[in-house]
């Protein structure tokens, strides 16, 4: 079978996974744990079969598109195409992924095509992607890829380093991906919140599960709008992000029918009564032994109170008490993000591997 011959199809979501047409989803599904499995060795970073199934649909915010290729009957290769619908109308975020034993057989090239071309034809010509890369190779060394901020590495000889290059992509950003193994010392977390609490007399920390109250939604809504710019995108192309009480519902009721559980602890000020910080654990039934930290933000003028240490240890604390079954958390920092991954390394994370940011920006 030559390049010229694959077939792409799309993939078409069923109304349920029991429905008489699941069998493409959970083919493809399948397919993308093991990829998975095959760059990481667990399933830490792969989403749960249902949560995929209500992700991967459309909403008001983003749209999704997803195909595929089978090699005598076995669906062997993947790609993927996300647009947001509020923001960001000029740029896709896109990836593709062929099966180890059939690399080399031009499959990744046919579909990167395929889904560069779908991007274009929606006027999207600012083309985002990521690599993935396990910790197993020297940062340090000479064989290395240095991004556009200059700061963290990826192997220049990895087979997708080399394939983006070739496309056309360009190394914007590294983020570090960490893991946590719980639980962490005590003694550790004892001294860092009292340290912290030293610091942060003027605000009180609230906490809540899956819904934000009603009386901080809108102060909510604020400090997530601050996420899209300041946390470091690199050379990126990322624009601000409005987002409403209605944007943070909508969010809030995805994770829900995806059957996740999320909890929030955020940093209130006792004077001005607004939020100014917060920090989100994720949850999912589908993989008991796993944390992921989600978003953490200080907002620009609370800063200096330890608060971002403060949220994400109550969070912690939470975590143990309620799901003593997790065995780890992990998270992704940019690499230049030296003040989160201080915080980071401080309460135990160490890095497991790196993840490369890359963008090409195609003529109209």
């Amino acid at each position: 079978m030559t390049a010229a011959t694959y077939r792409i199809e799309p993939l078409i979501l069923p109304s349920a996974l029991d429905s008489a047409d699941a069998g493409d989803f959970l083919d493809f599904s399948a397919l993308s744990d093991a990829l998975v499995m095959e760059s990481w060795g667990n399933l830490d970073r792969a989403t749960p079969v249902g949560a995929r199934l209500r992700y991967w649909r459309d909403d008001a915010y983003s749209r999704m598109q997803l195909f595929f290729v089978r090699v005598d009957g076995q669906m062997v290769a993947r790609s993927w195409i996300s647009c947001e619908q509020q923001e960001n109308l000029g740029s896709a975020f896109l990836h593709v992924d062929v099966l180890n034993g059939f690399t080399g057989r031009g499959i990744g090239r046919v579909l990167l095509a395929h889904i560069e071309a779908v991007a274009v034809a929606d006027g999207r010509n600012v083309l985002m992607t990521f690599t993935e890369h396990p910790a197993d190779f020297d940062a340090d060394g000479p064989d290395v890829l240095k991004p556009v901020t200059g700061t963290g590495a990826l192997p220049a000889s990895a087979r997708a380093v080399r394939f983006a290059q070739r496309a056309g992509y360009q190394l914007e950003q590294v983020e570090r991906f960490s893991s946590l193994a719980m639980p962490p010392d005590p003694k550790l977390l004892d001294a860092l919140e009292r340290d912290s609490l030293a610091k942060a007399e003027p605000y009180e920390l609230i906490s809540w599960t899956d819904h934000c109250p009603d009386e901080y939604v809108e102060q909510l809504a604020v400090l997530m709008s601050r996420m899209s710019t300041d946390a470091p995108t690199g050379g990126l192309s990322y624009e601000e992000e409005t987002w409403d009480t209605a944007r943070v519902r909508n969010v809030e009721n995805t994770w829900k029918e995806a059957g996740n559980v999320s909890l929030v602890t955020a940093a209130r000020h006792r004077g001005g009564g607004e939020l100014a910080a917060y920090s989100v654990l994720e949850l999912a039934p589908g993989k008991p032994w796993l944390a992921d930290q989600d978003d953490t933000l200080v907002a620009a003028s609370h800063r200096g109170h330890r608060l971002g240490m403060l949220v994400k240890i109550r969070n912690l604390r939470r975590l143990l008490a309620d799901y003593p079954a997790v065995e780890r958390v992990i998270t992704f920092n940019a690499a230049e993000n030296d003040h989160m991954l201080a915080i980071n390394n401080a309460l135990g994370f160490r890095p497991a591997g790196w993840d490369g940011e890359w963008q090409r920006v195609v003529t109209p």
